[in-house]
């Protein structure tokens, strides 16, 4: 029995299951790469900005994070941006920081969702199957066989609705795992600011 065959007897859920399983691969691919634009040489500004306010000032600063992508610059341009105004920093910050994380967050929830969907759909796959088993049985006046194998072809959905969902959570785990680095950073971003700037740019 080859793969076609398979996905046809595991019923009509099979179909909803290779969307969810489509969803996981271009939820990933577009987070990955989300990611990766925005934590783009966070190290190597860590390093930087703390020497670059001391040593060449806030303008300095600001001015090279305007021409930056990554998500501390962003949060550090605002920041910078409020201390110059003689503004509430801290404020600015934190609204930086819930723009950025919000943007970062997006789209993770429908991960989490497949996970626990996709073992349910293969269930109702299976159940289904194995009530048309069941009638099929009665028709064939009791033959065993006539049972085992509908039951058998049934499990194909479970089992495929469980790869799908195994997928969607190694997936879910490692871009959370990208997400708490990058919200890490921004805190880093936020204490240097703050220290350099002062809450209210007293110190610029």
């Amino acid at each position: 029995m080859n793969g076609l065959e398979l996905f046809e007897k595991g019923g009509a859920v099979m179909y909803i299951l290779v969307l969810c399983s489509l969803g996981v691969v271009t939820i990933a691919a577009e987070r990955i790469a989300f990611y990766r634009r925005l934590n783009k040489g966070t190290e190597h500004f860590l390093a930087w900005l703390p020497l670059a306010l001391r040593n060449n000032g806030v303008q300095y600063v600001l001015e090279d994070c305007e021409h930056d992508d990554s998500a501390v610059a962003y949060v550090a341009t605002q920041g910078i941006k409020e201390a110059m105004r003689g503004g509430d920093v801290t404020l600015a910050l934190d609204t930086a920081y819930n723009d950025i994380s919000g943007h970062l967050r997006a789209h993770l929830n429908y991960l989490g969702m497949i996970v626990t969907l996709s073992p349910l759909l293969g269930l109702l796959g299976t159940i289904s199957g194995m009530i048309s088993s069941f009638n099929v049985f009665s028709m064939q006046a009791g033959e065993p066989t006539a049972i085992t194998g509908g039951i058998g072809e049934a499990l194909i959905a479970t089992a495929t609705g469980l790869c799908v969902a195994i997928m969607a959570l190694v997936i879910h785990t490692v871009l959370a795992q990208k997400l708490d680095e990058i919200l890490t950073a921004l805190d880093k971003v936020t204490s240097v600011i703050l220290a350099e700037c002062g809450k209210n740019g007293e110190k610029v």
